[in-house]
C-alpha cells in the first residue's frame, strides 16, 4: 500500500477554514509564503489547482472542493488517532486564546481564574474582551464564551457559568416618581432604557413570562446603549428601568441603589455557552479549561457592579 505525503494538507485544510493564507500562517506559527509554497507543492502533487487566488480573497476550485470533503475527513481521523496516543501522556500545555463578552468574562472567567492558573501553570491565557460576533476561527482563537443563541450550529457549545434570569430594575426614587409597574404591559408608561446591537440591528425586545403566559415588549427608547455596563450606569442615576440580567447588580440590590420589580415575570435565559468548531479536536489545553468551568459552575458573583459609578 502507497501511503499519501501529508506536506500541505493541513496548510490547505486551514486556509480554506479560515479565508487567508495570512490567517492561516498565524495560526501555524510561520509565514504566509511558507503556507503559499507548502500549498502549491501540494497542488503540483495532486495535478490540479485547489484555489483561486486573488490579491483580496482566496476562494476554492470545484477540484479543492472536493478534495477539502475528502481531506478533512481523513485528517480528523489521524488526528483522532494521534490523540488517543498522545493524551495519555500530554499535560495541558500552551497559549489558550479566548475570545469573550465583557459581561462573560466577569461572570464566567473572573471568578475562575486565579485557581485555573495556579492548577495549570504550562497554560498561558490570551482573553480578548470583545462585545461583537467575531469570527472566532478565523480570527485565530481557541474558543469563544457568548449568549448561547448566537452561537452558530456548526459549533460545539458548552453552557458554562451561572444560571441566567432577566432582572427589571430601577432606583426607589425613580418608582417613587413614576408609579411601579405590575404587569409587563405598564411599561409603555416609563422610560425604558434600550440595548442595541449591533449598532444596525433593532433595539432588544424585553421578554416576560409568567406560567403560560408570555409577552414580549418592543419599544422605541429615547435612550439607547450597546454596553451594558452603561445601561446600568444609566438606571443607577435614575434616567430609568432597564432589562438586565443576575450577575450584574446584586450588590445594587442588597443596598437599595435599585429596585427590582416584576420578579413573577422573568424568564429563564440562555446561558453563556463556550464554543468551538466541531471539525476541531479539543487540545488538552482547552479540555481543562472546559472541566475547569463545569466543575465551577455555581450561582453569580455581582462582579460587574464594583465596575459602576454609584450616584
Amino acid at each position: 500500500m502507497s501511503i499519501p505525503r501529508l506536506d500541505g494538507v493541513e496548510q490547505f485544510l486551514l486556509v480554506a477554514e479560515l479565508g487567508s493564507f495570512s490567517a492561516a500562517a498565524r495560526r501555524l506559527g510561520v509565514s504566509p509564503s511558507a503556507v503559499s509554497q507548502a500549498v502549491r507543492q501540494l497542488e503540483q502533487r495532486l495535478g490540479a489547482a485547489l484555489l483561486h487566488r486573488t490579491t483580496r480573497s482566496v476562494s476554492l476550485t470545484e477540484a479543492g472542493s472536493r478534495y477539502l470533503a475528502s481531506a478533512s475527513s481523513a485528517l480528523e481521523a489521524l488526528e483522532a488517532a494521534n490523540e488517543a496516543v498522545s493524551d495519555l501522556s500530554q499535560k495541558p500545555r500552551g497559549t489558550l486564546r479566548l475570545n469573550v463578552l465583557r459581561g462573560a468574562y466577569l461572570m464566567v472567567l473572573q471568578p475562575i481564574l486565579g485557581r485555573f492558573i495556579a492548577a495549570y501553570p504550562e497554560i498561558s491565557l490570551e482573553i480578548f474582551i470583545d462585545s461583537g460576533v467575531s469570527d472566532v476561527v478565523r480570527e485565530g482563537f481557541d474558543a469563544g464564551i457568548r449568549f448561547g443563541h448566537v452561537v452558530a450550529q456548526d459549533m460545539v457549545g458548552i453552557d458554562v457559568g451561572p444560571r441566567l434570569t432577566a432582572h427589571v430594575l430601577a432606583t426607589p426614587a425613580y418608582f417613587r416618581k413614576r408609579g411601579t409597574p405590575k404587569h409587563p404591559r405598564d411599561l409603555k408608561e416609563h422610560e425604558c432604557i434600550g440595548f442595541r446591537h449591533p449598532p444596525s440591528g433593532p433595539v432588544e425586545p424585553w421578554e416576560f413570562e409568567k406560567g403560560k403566559e408570555r409577552y414580549l415588549l418592543r419599544f422605541e427608547p429615547r435612550l439607547v446603549f450597546n454596553d451594558s455596563a452603561a445601561l446600568l450606569q444609566a438606571a443607577l442615576d435614575g434616567l430609568g428601568v432597564t432589562y438586565t440580567i443576575n450577575g450584574y447588580v446584586e450588590r445594587f440590590l442588597e443596598e437599595g441603589k435599585l429596585v427590582r420589580v416584576l420578579a413573577s415575570w422573568s424568564p429563564p435565559l440562555d446561558s453563556f455557552r463556550l464554543f468551538y468548531p466541531s471539525r476541531r479536536r479539543v487540545a488538552p489545553k482547552l479540555r481543562a479549561l472546559i472541566d475547569f468551568l463545569r466543575a465551577a459552575r455555581a450561582p453569580a458573583s455581582p462582579n460587574l457592579s464594583t465596575t459602576l459609578r454609584e450616584p
